[in-house]
């Protein structure tokens, strides 16, 4: 299973990047913006991803993949099963989160 060590190896690579803790969940974010976050249990994270393509995520693998609380439906993102996916698909997820936090020209920096 992943865990906040194997995010935290992806982050500590992104320029920008850093970790908070609020109400007692670990966060990653650049600035203010958030880009992944765990459950208090940290079995489950949530990842920046647009919108427009996460209820074909879910549909296409609804082992791996939920959709926000409807609360936090009008923000960029999608819940993530971290016993379901590998460490490649960890740090593409992570990757894509953080692209869409920073600048393109800082985010092009990084692949």
């Amino acid at each position: 299973m992943i865990t906040v060590d194997d995010v935290r190896r992806t982050t500590a690579t992104l320029p920008r990047s850093s970790e908070a803790v609020v109400r007692d969940r670990i966060r990653f974010r650049v600035g203010r913006l958030v880009y992944a976050a765990f459950s208090r249990d940290e079995t489950v994270m949530g990842v920046a991803f647009p919108k427009e393509e996460r209820a074909a995520m879910v549909a296409a693998e609804p082992d791996k993949f939920a959709l926000p609380r409807q609360s936090e439906m009008r923000f960029n993102w999608i819940h993530v099963r971290l016993d379901a996916i590998s460490h490649n698909e960890l740090r593409e997820l992570i990757i894509d989160g953080w692209q869409m936090c920073v600048p393109k020209s800082v985010g092009a920096t990084v692949s």
